[in-house]
């Protein structure tokens, strides 16, 4: 559907779900010493590939790309829990101590549910497998991934599966995310395949502004590392204090000397299209200290 608007998941709802499917604060098996690395953007042409590759500078370090990022893996699952809030006696069900196991046959079993922490070791288990476990078998020690669809919900449950993650939140002002775009000779992209596309200033604006948005309801907890593409590219960031934060040793000046991909050939945005990115991406400009431009 052209420009739908998206409604993220509850980072509250969610919360909720997740403290009632596992309460514990126990370690419960040896993945829970992963640490990936998040690189979250707010959407499209923010500078988020650059960063990926100066990430990677780390010899160590592997950060997917957008790993199947049209399936909207991570939202659906954030979703799906967020839905489980709903749930009558979820905590109960999940607490697997009842009934007892030694005499099923003669009790009530018809709502028989797993451990509730089982279910996240299960979720963990299935992103360790598909996006840690091919990174170690090329040689990296620590892996993560770069996304330009996920607001804080989804941060909130990445979180939740792996305690030890680090968060980097780069945004970049939304005109130039859109200006760029438009320059590129974009193709049709996607939130979600196949019914979500973005493929218009108004849509590449709500995304843009849903992600924002939703950065201010991240819990305070979460180890994030903000970061404004206007400070990356105008040697504003302190890469000395983020590779130590993350545990990296990082070569930033090989990633920036580098031109990799296309860039916008404008120096501005139409009128029209600028009253239409500022009317949709208003209040997420106002979060993030972007001023609306002449």
């Amino acid at each position: 559907m052209r420009c739908e608007r998206v409604t993220g998941p509850s980072v509250k709802q969610l919360s909720e779900a997740m403290a009632a499917l596992d309460s514990s604060s126990r370690v419960h098996n040896d993945t829970e010493g992963e640490s990936p690395i998040f690189l979250l953007a707010t959407g499209w042409r923010s500078g988020s590939t650059l960063l990926q590759r100066i990430l990677v500078t780390d010899p160590h370090v592997l950060m997917w790309g957008e790993p199947l990022g049209e399936m909207a893996l991570v939202s659906e699952i954030a979703g799906m829990l967020t839905r489980l809030s709903t749930f009558p006696k979820l905590k109960e069900l999940c607490a697997g101590n009842y009934p007892p196991f030694s005499s099923l046959a003669t009790s009530w079993i018809a709502s028989l549910h797993p451990p509730g922490n089982d279910f996240r070791v299960g979720l963990q288990t299935l992103l360790t497998r598909w996006l840690g476990e091919p990174a170690r078998q090329r040689g990296f020690i620590r892996w993560g991934f770069k996304e330009v669809r996920l607001g804080a919900a989804e941060a909130t449950l990445l979180h939740w599966l792996y305690p030890k993650a680090k968060f980097v939140l780069l945004s970049r002002h939304p005109y130039d995310c859109y200006r760029s775009l438009s320059d590129s000779g974009w193709h049709h992209i996607y939130h979600m395949r196949p019914n979500i596309r973005v493929d218009s200033a108004a849509g590449l604006a709500r995304h843009w502004n849903r992600i924002a948005l939703s950065w201010s309801e991240l819990p305070a907890s979460l180890p994030a590392f903000r970061i404004k593409y206007e400070d990356l590219i105008g040697g504003r960031v302190d890469f000395r204090k983020l590779e130590s934060w993350l545990g990296l040793k990082l070569n930033e000046g090989a990633a920036l000397s580098a031109f990799v991909g296309s860039t916008a050939r404008r120096h501005r945005l139409g009128l029209c299209e600028r009253w239409i990115v500022s009317h949709e991406a208003a209040a997420g400009m106002r979060a993030l200290g972007y001023e609306q431009r002449a």
